[in-house]
Order: C-alpha cells, then sequence, then structure tokens
C-alpha cells in the first residue's frame, strides 16, 4: 500500500528584541540563572505587562515578507496550563484575533518541485521558562530567565508533504526572518524550534490520518530525522493491522527515534480568554505601507539577482542568499574588486567550514572582506597556488595581517621563472632516465611523478601550469 504523507509545522521564532515582551528585562543568552528576571516575568501579584512596541512591528514585518493580512487591531488572550516553568499558570498568546493571517510560502524541492505551503496564522506569545534536572538528583530546578522572551508562533498549513519540504520550508523561514532583522536565528541558542504534527494516508485518500505532534526540534536536520522517522513508523504501525495513537512525542537526537511523551486523545483545552491586563494591539495602515517599502530584499529574490547577475550556479546562490550576513559579506567581497566565482568558493568552503568547526558568527572572526578579497585577486593572479593560498587563508584568520604581508614573511610567493624551473626540470629529466623512458613509450601517468618531485624541489612554490606545461615540453622533446 502507498501512502501520503500530511505535515503541519509550528515554528517559534525568538525575535531580535534587547529586552522581553512585557517587561524590560534582558533577553541576553547565557546569564546565570533567573538573573534576567522581574515580578512582572516572575508573576508576582500586583505586576502588570506592558508590551514592547517593537514586538508587534517586527511580527507585521515577517507577516508581510511571507506575503500575510496583517490585523490592524490584534488581541492578547491567556492561554491557561499549569506547569513548573510557567510562573503565572497562564502563557500570554494570541487566539482568535493573531496579528498576521492567511499566508503563505513558496519552496522547491527535488522529490515535488515546486509548491506552496499555507500559513495559516502567526501570532505574538511570550516564551516559558526552562526546567533543570539536576545530576544525582530528583530534584528540578527552573530557571525564568527565557520566561517572557518575545516569541512568533509560525503555523503552517498542512500542505508540506516531506520530511525534505519540512527542512527546506523551516531553512526558508529562518532566511527571511534573519534577512528582514527580526531574528538573529541562533539556532543553538534555541532562537527557531519547530513542532512536528505528522500523519500518513492511502494515496488518494481525502481524509487526513491521525496526527502525532513531535516536539522541540531545534535543528534542520533534526526536523528532516524526526520526520523521515516518525513517517516509517506510522507507516510500519498501519502495515502491521494497528492504529495510530494521537499523543505528543519527542526526538531522542542519541538513538535516532521518536519516542511518546504523553497522549493526546482530544485537543488540548486552554480555556484561552482575552487578557483583561493588556488593550488591543493596534497598528495604522501608514505604518504597514512603511514596512512594505522599507522591506529588504528577499532570499529568493537575492538568489534570482545572484545567478543573473554573478554567474552563479542554483545551488551556490541558494547557499549564499540564505542569510544577510553572509550575502552582504559576499557583496562586500566582490566590491574590492574579487571575481564572483572565486569569491563563493572561498566563502562556502574554507570560511563556512572555519565558521561550523568554531561554532562562531561571521562578525565575531577576525576576517575583513577586503582582505578576503585581495587574496582571490593574488590567486587569480597566479602569484600563489590554490594549496599555498589556504596557509595564507589560515594565517589571515590567525594574525589579521593582509595577505601580501603574510606571502612576503613567510616567502610564499608561487615560482613561475621559466628559466628556473626549466634548470630544475632538466637536473630531474637527467636523474630519472628510466622514467624519461617510460613516458616515451607511452605510460604519460609517469608525468605526475615529475610534477610532484618538481613541487617537493620548489617546496610547493612551483607554478603547477608553468610546472606542467615545462615537463611536457621537454618529455615530447
Amino acid at each position: 500500500m502507498e501512502f501520503e504523507t500530511v505535515i503541519g509545522l509550528e515554528i517559534h521564532l525568538q525575535l531580535a528584541t534587547a529586552s522581553k515582551i512585557f517587561c524590560g528585562c534582558s533577553t541576553e543568552f547565557g546569564k546565570p540563572p533567573n538573573a534576567n528576571t522581574c515580578p512582572v516575568c516572575l508573576g508576582l501579584p500586583g505586576a502588570l505587562p506592558v508590551l514592547n512596541r517593537q514586538v508587534p512591528e517586527f511580527a507585521a514585518q515577517l507577516g508581510i515578507a511571507l506575503n500575510c493580512e496583517i490585523r490592524l487591531e490584534s488581541q492578547f488572550a491567556r492561554k491557561n496550563y499549569f506547569y513548573p516553568d510557567l510562573p503565572k499558570a497562564y502563557q500570554i498568546s494570541q487566539f482568535d484575533r493573531p496579528i498576521c493571517e492567511n499566508g503563505w510560502l513558496d519552496i522547491e524541492t527535488e522529490s515535488r518541485g515546486k509548491s506552496r505551503i499555507g500559513i495559516t496564522r502567526i501570532h505574538m506569545e511570550e516564551d516559558a521558562g526552562k526546567l533543570v534536572h539536576a545530576d544525582d538528583s530528583p530534584e528540578s530546578l527552573v530557571d525564568l530567565n527565557r520566561a517572557g522572551v518575545p516569541l512568533l508562533e509560525i503555523v503552517s498549513e498542512p500542505d508540506v508533504r516531506s520530511a525534505e519540504e519540512a527542512k527546506v520550508y523551516m531553512e526558508k523561514i529562518h532566511a527571511i526572518a534573519t534577512t528582514i532583522g527580526v531574528s538573529v536565528g541562533d539556532m543553538e541558542k534555541g532562537h527557531l524550534r519547530c513542532d512536528a504534527n505528522v500523519s500518513i494516508r492511502p494515496q488518494g485518500q481525502k481524509e487526513f490520518g491521525t496526527r502525532t505532534e513531535t516536539k522541540n526540534l531545534n535543528s534542520f536536520r533534526f526536523v528532516k530525522q524526526a520526520i523521515t522517522y516518525e513517517t516509517q513508523r506510522q507507516r510500519e504501525e498501519i502495515l502491521d493491522g494497528k492504529k495510530i495513537v494521537q499523543e505528543t512525542r519527542l526526538w531522542d537526537t542519541d538513538r535516532k527515534v521518536t519516542f511518546s511523551m504523553r497522549s493526546k486523545e482530544e485537543a488540548d483545552e486552554y480555556r484561552y480568554f482575552p487578557d483583561p491586563d493588556l488593550p488591543l494591539v493596534r497598528l495604522s495602515p501608514e505604518l504597514l505601507e512603511t514596512f512594505r517599502k522599507n522591506l529588504p530584499e528577499l532570499p529568493e529574490a537575492k538568489r534570482q539577482r545572484f545567478m543573473a547577475e554573478y554567474g552563479l550556479s542554483a545551488y551556490d546562490a541558494e547557499v549564499l542568499s540564505a542569510g544577510k550576513e553572509i550575502s552582504t559579506y559576499f557583496e562586500k567581497i566582490l566590491s574590492h574588486g574579487a571575481s564572483p566565482k572565486i569569491a563563493c568558493n572561498w566563502v562556502i568552503g574554507d570560511l563556512t567550514r572555519v565558521l561550523n568547526e568554531s561554532g562562531k558568527l561571521l562578525s565575531e572572526i577576525d576576517l575583513s572582506p577586503e582582505h578576503l578579497a585581495d587574496l582571490t585577486k593574488i590567486i587569480e593572479s597566479g602569484e600563489i597556488s590554490n594549496k599555498i593560498a589556504k596557509t595564507v587563508f589560515e594565517e589571515m584568520l590567525a594574525s589579521g595581517k593582509t595577505p601580501e604581508v603574510i606571502i612576503e614573511e613567510k616567502g610564499l610567493k608561487q615560482v613561475s621563472d621559466e628559466g628556473e624551473l626549466g634548470r630544475i626540470a632538466d637536473e630531474l629529466l637527467a636523474a630519472n632516465p628510466e622514467q624519461v623512458e617510460q613516458f616515451r613509450t607511452g605510460k604519460t601517468k609517469v608525468l605526475g611523478f615529475f610534477v610532484g618531485q618538481m613541487m617537493k624541489q620548489t617546496r610547493g612554490k612551483g607554478n603547477p601550469a608553468v610546472i606542467n606545461s615545462l615537463l611536457k615540453e621537454k618529455l615530447d622533446g
């Protein structure tokens, strides 16, 4: 039996505000437990929330970027449930009057091509705190630093049809949010999390199957892995004659499986009602028009421009347009005269490797776009080889020096002088008559031996193109 997978995603995006949604406490990550708290986010009696005006403005900007209808008057509601990390015993969120509705995002995958994912709503809400389970202790500790951190919840329609599509959709949401500046998007710090609702149904059936919800997926890779596993698990259950249970599940990153957290026979009853302490959130049509006019170039438009303007492949353009920081850095390199293709190779190759290995942001490393542009121009001129360039690159990162200074200090300039290289080649061929004879009888692979010996004698500084040309000329003669 063939099955169709049906997926809906609920993405929680932390906004790039300096303070929390309803108080002046800092949102800075990594502070000591409960350092970023006050009577408001602690839920103390008598403490009243005051809305951070940046939050609805950020929400509206994201809604515009995601083709949503923006509600001029939206309303906060109390979502009532008890959990130790929720000090008020309710979460301030939005229910029947969210700030954004009826949006969409176009994506493209290899398996299904182009598809449009509907966005049901985007609403504002506060984050909860965090439970910390101490080692060798049955006790749980509560850290409320995150309580009150502003979030947007982006709820998709059940239009996603594969784990691949879910990953691409989430990546595009991340790219758009970081490009327009409403979120930093640091997933290691929990800035983007996802709940995946997954069900399967026989191919051609219109009715949805029973869904499960896998919560708190905090990386693109985990989203894809968890949905892939959950889809296969449900398929096997049905083929074995079992019924899928509606439940909430969690992803085990070590075992690469989902496991049951709690059953969920019916929709949760949160007893929503309008928050009496917060007025309606009002946005003017003039403000929305200003947001529309000032919206920066979005990733998809940038991808198309990079392909048309710089001749980049679809893949390269996709990688470079995925985030504001990397795309801005790339174009700054080009502004200093670098070749687009060479600059692209260094940015998505060695530079990205360094960022991944170090866990740092681009802004946190000491490598100016001008210096990297200078390095690409030196490579293009033939002054140094690609191999030597990698040594220079690492030294640039470590010292902050220009590539010209490093090449001069370390004597790394490539040897291209045909007279000097010709002399070395003559000596090498004279010392290896057997290999010369092999080449001349048709065993051309021996050329690699001679090239290697030449590079060794020039300590890696010989120009490979000149060396190859000289050797072929002399061996053919």
